[in-house]
């Protein structure tokens, strides 16, 4: 790992200082001093509280499958930083990190006090017009109207997965004024893709689109995706419908592959050559790792997943029900402070044997595994490796450990597992 990579990263996981600032201007002002590089992206814009990242993954890897040179950002990431920006589905290089980063820091004084998050969206912005991207999937850091992301002002298609009751101090306490949040993506005459099954937020977001003249296509009317088995899902876009196999495993991709597919449909009523075959790849081959990812060391069996708020835990649970392990099940636990852990951990009473418990290394999780504890009864580990060492032994050679909750858990525990390199941990 190179000095200037590393310097490069502690000075923008520095700005993690300024927190979480939702606005619009700071971003437009970034982007218009380096020449507005948003501006020639052809972007498909992915919103929602759960399957974002996921319909993210499988547009891009459709869209590549077609042969377009793609770009995909999407966050936070797992192991590496250069996993937000993807070129052809390669994550960026430290040395191309290094550069635009340093970059960045030199203009800084120039341009708005950007946080980290808006710097990097605009290295993405810049990372996909040099390396000349003909369709970018992006998603969406946070809600929607005011994301850093949302300064594209004419996507291709923009798309709403799902809503559920997150980040209610930011975007608000109900189901219908967080969709007004996540919809604020849909612009005015371009097509839009909603995959809200809440009648509340549904309701919302159709009205916003249709008085932005979106053409909206609501899942369950004009779309939709049923599970056939583990790794098969029907899915339906108008009068097709077809049995596709996905490469991501979970009874709630079915419905993310609907939203993946009706997106492209809609790039199709555009004019972009997708053949069916490229869908039928890209669906098959999509990869998300650490969201219900399953893999074999040593022995022992290990299923990470990143359910970071009650759905999530809801979706792992029941594809939990659904593999039935020979064996006991260990549940490695561990979110922030800020998350609803009581819910969160409730959704895997009768399906997890044993509960260990490990606090993610972030400044927003809490001081102590009692706070999971508090909830539900279990083992409390004295790190993640710890936990991991606790868990598998309470799994025992048959079981499965479960590693789920804060991507922060789950990146530390699957590269302990994995031997994966990770970047050197700098504190946000």
């Amino acid at each position: 790992m190179s000095a200037s990579y590393r310097e490069a990263l502690e000075w923008l996981y520095s700005l993690s200082a300024r927190g979480v600032r939702l606005e619009l201007d700071r971003m437009r002002g970034g982007c218009a001093h380096r020449g507005n590089p948003e501006r020639g992206l052809k972007v498909v814009h992915v919103a929602g509280s759960n399957g974002k990242g996921s319909v993210t993954a499988m547009v891009e890897r459709v869209l590549r499958e077609a042969g377009f040179r793609t770009g995909m950002f999407t966050s936070p990431h797992l192991h590496r930083y250069g996993e937000r920006v993807r070129i052809g589905g390669r994550p960026l290089g430290e040395g191309e990190i290094a550069r635009r980063l340093s970059d960045l820091r030199e203009d800084a004084p120039n341009m708005p006090p950007l946080t980290f998050f808006e710097h990097t969206a605009l290295l993405a912005f810049e990372a996909f017009r040099d390396h000349g991207c003909e369709v970018v999937a992006l998603e969406v850091g946070l809600g929607g109207r005011l994301d850093a992301t949302n300064v594209v002002e004419a996507p291709l298609v923009s798309c709403v997965t799902s809503i559920s009751l997150e980040h209610r101090r930011i975007l608000g306490d109900t189901h219908e004024a967080i969709a007004k949040e996540k919809g604020g993506i849909l612009k005015k005459g371009r097509p839009a893709v909603i995959g809200v099954r809440h009648p509340g937020a549904r309701r919302v977001l159709n009205g916003m689109a249709r008085r932005r003249g979106c053409e909206p296509w609501l899942i369950g009317r004009d779309f939709d995706g049923e599970r056939v088995d583990l790794r098969r899902a029907r899915l339906r876009v108008g009068e097709d419908e077809r049995v596709h196999r996905l490469g991501l495993a979970g009874a709630h991709q079915a419905e993310n592959a609907a939203v993946a597919r009706a997106a492209i449909e809609r790039l199709r009523e555009q004019g972009w050559a997708i053949p069916d075959e490229a869908i039928e790849a890209g669906l098959r081959k999509a990869r998300w790792p650490g969201r219900l990812e399953t893999v074999r060391k040593e022995g022992t069996r290990y299923l990470f997943d990143c359910a970071h708020n009650p759905d999530g835990c809801r979706a792992l649970a029941a594809h939990l029900g659904e593999l039935r392990p020979k064996g006991k099940v260990a549940l490695l636990f561990g979110a922030l402070a800020d998350k609803d852990l009581g819910a969160m951990l409730a959704a895997f009473d009768g399906v997890v044997d044993r509960r260990v418990y490990a606090v993610p290394a972030m400044r927003r999780a809490p001081e102590s595994g009692e706070a999971y504890a508090a909830h539900r009864p279990g083992t409390i580990a004295r790190s993640v490796r710890d936990g991991l060492v606790r868990a598998k032994r309470a799994a025992g050679p048959e079981g499965l450990v479960v590693v789920a909750g804060s991507i922060f858990l789950v990146n530390e525990a699957r590269a302990a597992v994995l031997g994966q390199k990770m970047d050197p941990p700098i504190a946000m």
